[in-house]
């Protein structure tokens, strides 16, 4: 958990959003790193402002983000982050990729793969149509 924790608390941040963060994981290459960072030193990224600078480095991890982790992993659910290797490089080529996926099950990159992206609260027929829609494509 301590290693995905860095990258929950930077998506926290209000103003950061995931072509943001993948600005500043292009030029830190790591969450980590970024909250290393200098104030100045955030000002060198392409996009960042004073502002957002700021509100970088007073940034106070909020416990809804620990619990939603917590919640996440009891659950089941594996996070992979653009820094691993199961993350889908298709994905990363896109100009605002999730920093990170919620992946339950295996994770396959085979060339002939989709994803779907939905509610976390679908309704039965969401549910079903998805699946419809799904198993016609593959």
């Amino acid at each position: 958990m301590e290693k995905i924790l860095p990258w929950f608390f930077l998506k926290s941040v209000p103003g950061i959003g995931n072509h943001t963060f993948k600005r500043l994981f292009d030029h830190f290459s790591s969450p980590d790193l970024v909250f290393k960072s200098t104030y100045n030193e955030l000002l060198q990224v392409e996009g960042i402002s004073r502002r957002l600078a700021t509100a970088i480095k007073k940034h106070k991890l909020p416990d809804r983000v620990r619990r939603e982790l917590d919640n996440t992993l009891q659950r089941g659910y594996r996070i992979i982050t653009m820094s691993d290797s199961e993350y889908p490089p298709l994905l990363l080529q896109i100009p605002d990729p999730p920093p990170f996926l919620y992946v339950y099950g295996s994770l396959h990159t085979s060339p002939g793969c989709i994803a779907v992206v939905g509610s976390r609260n679908a309704t039965s027929y969401g549910v079903s149509t998805t699946l419809r829609l799904c198993s016609d494509l593959v």
